[in-house]
């Protein structure tokens, strides 16, 4: 359904729900329709969002050195993505 798959480490903004317009990061993809996302802000790293794809829309592509830290298992944390939203402009 979707044009571009959203990916892990992509850069996403909310199209519904209480958290409608916020940017938030791809964290885990759980299955074809749901993944898990985070804003270092309200929803921590520790607990992020269960989120549908289809209230997503991706804003850019994978940060390459944020893919490999999440997919190797090290910690990403709060203040880094918070730092990653708000500085990359795309």
């Amino acid at each position: 359904m979707n044009k571009a798959p959203i990916l892990e480490g992509s850069k996403v903004i909310s199209k519904a729900g209480r958290d409608e317009g916020r940017l938030f990061l791809v964290v885990k993809s759980l299955d074809e329709e749901y993944v898990l996302i985070s804003d270092g802000d309200t929803r921590k790293m520790d607990k992020p969002k269960k989120k549908k794809r289809r209230h997503l829309k991706q804003v850019s592509q994978p940060a390459q050195p944020i893919v490999e830290r999440l997919t190797s298992g090290q910690k990403v944390l709060d203040h880094e993505v918070r730092h990653w939203l708000s500085n990359e402009e795309e």
